[in-house]
């Protein structure tokens, strides 16, 4: 495959670095911060990166058993996260190909629709069961996901841009 024109090789994920990120956004996405309407689900996003750069690693069933940690701890109907996580990871390995070809600002843009998609799997599960309409406020936390993509892209991509062997006279 010829690789999209200033585009730069990168190294390999580490599996703990993997782990280690999805960890630390599921414990982010665990602590309580009160009432925020629009709160992004940063573990969403980091699911979302891992589905799309490493694909082979991360897959539909780690977003499920971790929806459902998130289920347990918030306390939701079991399996209303699960149920989001796995169609946004789906749609993520679908798409991962074609997503890899735009700049981060255009995968943004791309993105923005599989984040409102999986808010409105768990708006619908929440609706279906009787439970309450969430605030109008809820319709900001998809674009703030999106607009969270070049930050996480930035700092995620980064441990795989070092250069394999090191050398003094080589500026990469």
């Amino acid at each position: 495959m010829i690789m999209p024109r200033g585009s730069q090789l990168l190294l390999p994920a580490k599996p703990w670095f993997i782990g280690l990120t999805l960890l630390l956004a599921l414990l982010v996405e665990m602590v309580p911060l009160g009432p925020m309407p629009a709160k992004p689900d940063l573990l969403a996003v980091v699911l979302v990166f891992w589905n799309v750069h490493q694909m082979r690693r991360i897959s539909v069933g780690w977003a499920f058993f971790l929806g459902l940690l998130i289920d347990v701890h918030h306390g939701a109907l079991l399996g209303q996260h699960a149920l989001a996580y796995s169609g946004l990871a789906f749609l993520a390995v679908s798409l991962h190909r074609r997503l890899l070809w735009f700049t981060v600002l255009e995968q943004m843009v791309q993105l923005l629709p599989l984040f409102a998609a999986a808010h409105l799997v768990q708006f619908a599960v929440r609706m279906l069961l009787g439970g309450m309409a969430p605030s109008p406020w809820l319709l900001l936390a998809p674009l703030f996901e999106a607009l969270l993509w070049p930050l996480t892209t930035a700092l995620l991509l980064a441990p795989q841009r070092r250069a394999p062997d090191r050398d003094e006279n080589r500026p990469l």
